[in-house]
């Protein structure tokens, strides 16, 4: 089996969009492999340590033929009427990135009614500028794409949770697992969420993104992301991997008996008190860390507001 040349393309301007998104803005950039039709990733606008829930989604497109359509200072991009629609209509802006196999640099344009022309023949048409560079230069016009009334933030980060949402009301397990580099001052780490099977093998992974929360504590602000469900350990994991600490720590073997010092039940409930919290250490440096999601009141009535608002019909209004 060879990967197509079209598919190694294509990863590779994911590839260079994330590099530019992270390293040159100082972004962090959350692939979207299974959620998103027409959506390849989200950027996050990161100032200095702050994580703001500011969002952009992107849409990839990587190869020469994307740059065969010369426009005025830059390529003319002919999208379907279904993406132009379902961009125009997303809950976040949406930045089209183009990648360029030969010069190495991605370029951008923000899908908007003002950017998209209506072309003569069929379809639709966007603009990308040659000077639209995804680097330092894009930071302050992507920022300000991304701000909006924390109002609407709020409700946007609610309406791309919905697919995990609606999960957990079927009744599926989701699990967050995550990785902390403990002797990082920028906070490092990641975060994949996944559907725990039940089955002993990995979760199912559903999306993954890099995080750099500074000295904030993981168990504090990784929560606070996921705000329509409740956080806890995930039970088995940590019954697990506990249970052979208190061993290591507690249990004492001679060559006729065997001593506790404590028992397991008291021995554990000191690590209940902690909270949060990880479950093992990799040679000092890695914190892992596995939690589960449980809906909680906040994500069931989002659920009822949403079926509401999208089961049609007109709403009487009351003049004032």
């Amino acid at each position: 089996m060879q990967q197509k040349p079209s598919a190694k393309v294509g990863t590779a301007a994911v590839t260079h969009t994330k590099l530019a998104v992270e390293d040159e803005l100082g972004w962090l950039f959350r692939d979207q492999p299974t959620e998103d039709y027409g959506i390849d990733a989200h950027a996050e606008v990161v100032d200095g340590k702050d994580v703001r829930g500011r969002l952009l989604a992107l849409q990839i497109k990587g190869g020469m033929s994307w740059f065969d359509e010369q426009g005025p200072g830059g390529w003319w991009f002919r999208p379907d009427k279904e993406h132009v629609q379902y961009w125009l209509n997303h809950s976040l802006p949406v930045a089209l990135v183009l990648y360029h196999p030969e010069t190495k640099r991605c370029h951008w344009q923000l899908v908007t009614r003002q950017t998209l022309v209506e072309a003569s023949t069929a379809g639709w048409k966007l603009l990308v500028p040659e000077a639209h560079v995804l680097d330092e230069s894009a930071r302050v016009p992507l920022k300000k794409a991304a701000e909006g009334d924390p109002y609407v933030l709020r409700i946007r980060e609610m309406q791309l949770a919905k697919p995990w949402m609606r999960m957990l009301a079927s009744g599926k397990r989701l699990v967050i697992d995550m990785e902390e580099w403990i002797n990082k001052t920028s906070g490092r780490g990641s975060i994949s969420l996944g559907i725990d099977n039940e089955d002993g093998n990995a979760p199912q992974e559903l999306a993954r993104w890099g995080v750099f929360l500074g000295h904030a504590s993981y168990g504090e602000v990784v929560p606070r992301l996921f705000a329509w469900a409740d956080v806890d350990v995930h039970e088995e994991t940590y019954d697990e991997t506990e249970y052979d600490e208190y061993e290591a720590e507690c249990v004492i073997h001679d060559e006729e008996n065997t001593f506790c010092t404590s028992t397991f039940e008291d021995w554990r409930r000191g690590r209940l008190a902690e909270g949060l919290r990880p479950y093992a250490n990799g040679a000092g440096e890695v914190d892992y860390w596995r939690l589960e999601l449980t809906l909680n009141g906040l994500g069931r009535a989002f659920l009822i507001v949403d079926q509401f608002a999208t089961s049609g019909g007109p709403q009487l209004t009351r003049r004032t």
